[in-house]
């Protein structure tokens, strides 16, 4: 089929249902499992306690000198999930054995967070609490606090290991504000589990300021500055350095089982200036999307969409449903208020448009970055290679890349699980068939691609991420297992796709002292946006 056929296609399909059968699930679901197999065994052979696997050289690689064991902690759960007994206590072995954290080298404190600290609380929890997980989280978390102190309490960008000392970003020191927003769900069970509340205060200090600091609308600029504690630069958008900054307001308020509701206060807020300031549409297909604006001109829409913005969709879903699925008896679509009904009809249709991203490739795959066609215009002098006649987006030469990432396959699960439409699942086995017709390597693993436009010029660029075994994979044995594995009202998945349970925190957890919270507020309340300008819209703080 040509990409102009699936587009034609798609154009005639409002939904895809399907009346397949249980056993069809079982088998595509122990296909994704051999897929996870052949990429561990071929990691286990040739690259067995390195940080990142390389298949196509077939050699691992280390991001500090002796390497945190990136690919086995990130994996750790998805390997007890899909039931690998064997694989996972080898790998239980080299964590006890071999996984140490008294090292010289700087890493990056929202990837340890999400990947490591993450994978480890996690392995925790599914192992029946095994204490050998918990020792090296608190082992590792104990070094990553050393990034909250600066001026503000607001993170550095990095951590030396073994002097616990903070390192500041490479641009100025300035932090992502994704990154330094992406921490609370894993310090925060930290705590839970240890009795210890520094973990949890200082993750929780950060989202106060922040809760204080002025924004358009609830959404803020991906930039954030460690010394002054403010906000910097002017670029707003939800992919890359923004995103998991929405994401984990909402799953803020699941995790503890929706007793802090100024997090659910703060999601609403940026979800209404998301609709405000950042959706557009697509010309031919009036496909929904979400762009990026800058404050110096707000009004003006850029249509650039990172596919990390895939994640919203299902976000949306999250939080419109609570994580109550359709099959639960205490919930049903009828019993949305308008506003969780309309935000649930957007977590569709912009899913739907990220699954236009694979859908409308003549690979199947989706680039990491796409410009989506609003008017003729933008497609005027454009090559069939950058803009596919009848698609609705263009992909420029630099973005045509494709690291198995996994937002897309993500918002999938979570739209199957709420709504139950099989055409999720079809989705997801079409994407998922792509990735094994392009990205598998015969010796072993799977590789990111250079350019997914043309499948008579598919290179792999040898390497295959972490995020691919841990989140990816995960998501889609998840997308085709039923609906009582890890039922999303009793568990928050973080943004690395770990599992981690909803619970009820304590009280001395949930107390937050009126000096901390006037600090915060004394602190930020000249806070602003840096380079300010007087032609910046008006900003607000994000209270109602």
């Amino acid at each position: 089929m040509t990409c102009a056929d699936r587009i034609q296609l798609s154009r005639k399909r409002p939904s895809v249902l399907s009346t397949k059968g249980p056993k069809l699930w079982e088998d595509r679901k122990d296909k994704v499992k051999a897929a996870f197999k052949h990429s561990w065994d071929a990691y286990r052979r040739d690259a067995w306690g390195k940080d990142e696997y390389h298949p196509v050289s077939r050699r691992g690689s280390n991001m500090i000198t002796n390497g945190q064991g990136f690919t086995i902690v990130d994996s750790l759960d998805t390997i007890l999930m899909m039931g690998f007994n064997e694989e996972f206590e080898e790998a239980k072995v080299w964590v006890r054995d071999s996984l140490n954290f008294d090292q010289d080298g700087e890493v990056n404190l929202f990837e340890t967070t999400i990947r490591v600290l993450g994978g480890l609380l996690s392995a925790y929890d599914q192992s029946g609490h095994d204490s050998v997980f918990l020792t090296k989280a608190v082992d590792l978390a104990d070094r990553l606090m050393s990034g909250f102190d600066t001026p503000s309490g607001i993170p550095f960008a990095s951590v030396h290991l073994r002097k616990k000392r903070g390192v500041p970003g490479h641009e100025g020191g300035i932090s992502s504000t994704s990154e330094v927003s992406t921490l609370q769900l894993e310090f925060k069970y930290l705590s839970h589990l240890t009795g210890d509340d520094k973990y949890w205060r200082a993750a929780e200090n950060v989202i106060l300021k922040m809760k204080e600091m002025d924004s358009l609308d609830g959404l803020v600029p991906i930039y954030i500055n460690p010394y002054s504690g403010y906000f910097h630069g002017q670029e707003i958008r939800i992919g890359s350095r923004g995103d998991s900054y929405y994401e984990y307001l909402i799953k803020q308020y699941l995790q503890t089982s929706k007793t802090e509701k100024v997090y659910k206060e703060m999601y609403d807020y940026s979800i209404a200036g998301i609709k405000k300031h950042l959706v557009g549409r697509t010309i031919p297909n009036h496909l929904l999307f979400i762009g990026e604006i800058s404050l110096y001109s707000p009004s003006t829409l850029s249509p650039k969409m990172d596919h990390l913005v895939c994640f919203l969709g299902g976000t949306m879903a999250l939080s419109s449903t609570e994580g109550k699925t359709l099959d639960n008896m205490t919930f049903t679509r009828s019993s949305f208020t308008q506003l969780e009904e309309e935000d649930f009809k957007m977590g569709e249709e912009l899913t739907e448009a990220c699954y236009e991203m694979y859908n409308q490739t003549e690979t199947g795959l989706a680039p990491e970055i796409v410009y989506w066609v609003q008017d003729e215009q933008q497609i005027i002098g454009r090559n069939e290679i950058e803009h596919t006649p009848g698609s609705d987006f263009i992909i420029n030469n630099r973005d045509g890349h494709n690291w198995l990432r996994p937002e897309t396959v993500e918002s999938l699960f979570y739209m199957w699980r709420f709504t139950g439409d099989e055409k999720y699942r079809e989705w997801g086995w079409r994407i998922f068939e792509s990735i094994e017709k392009y990205s598998k390597v015969k010796s072993g693993g799977y590789s990111s691609i250079h350019d997914i436009r043309r499948k008579d010029n598919i290179r792999f660029s040898d390497k295959m991420e972490t995020f691919f075994l841990a989140e990816t994979l995960k998501y889609l044995f998840l997308l085709f297992s039923s609906n009582d594995v890890f039922p999303l009202d009793k568990y928050v998945f973080n943004t690395e796709a770990h599992p981690l349970p909803i619970f009820v925190p304590s009280e001395n957890l949930l107390r937050r002292p009126e000096t901390e919270i006037a600090a915060a507020a004394t602190e930020s309340n000249a806070a602003g946006m840096t380079n300010a300008s007087d032609n910046k819209p008006e900003l607000t703080k994000q209270t109602n």
